[in-house]
């Protein structure tokens, strides 16, 4: 999955209007494989979008969990961590790949 969409459900306090869109935009992007579309496909480009978000809304209203909601604080930390670790590699030395072998 795209790495730019994130996870909007469980939240307190719920995902914004501005969250949802943003992430519409990210799907409607990969989907179509455009940052920003010709202007002959402008129109169906922003429908779409309109039309995920609208999707979007539907779904973030319908889902149900007995989870206590996340903290947006401590998963955008928890996510940095990851990144981290993820890219670790890259800053000691070993180079792409992690750990060299000779």
């Amino acid at each position: 999955m795209c790495r730019a969409i994130k996870t909007l459900h469980n939240f307190s306090p719920p995902a914004t209007n501005d969250e949802i869109r943003a992430s519409s935009l990210q799907f409607v992007r990969k989907l179509s494989g455009f940052t920003k579309p010709s202007k002959a496909n402008e129109e169906a480009f922003n429908r779409a979008v309109d039309e995920v978000v609208h999707a979007a809304h539907h779904l973030l209203e319908s889902l149900v969990t007995n989870a206590p909601p996340r903290n947006r604080e401590i998963e955008a930390a928890r996510a940095k961590e990851r990144s981290a670790t993820r890219f670790a590699h890259v800053h000691n030395g070993n180079g792409i790949g992690g750990e060299r072998t000779n």
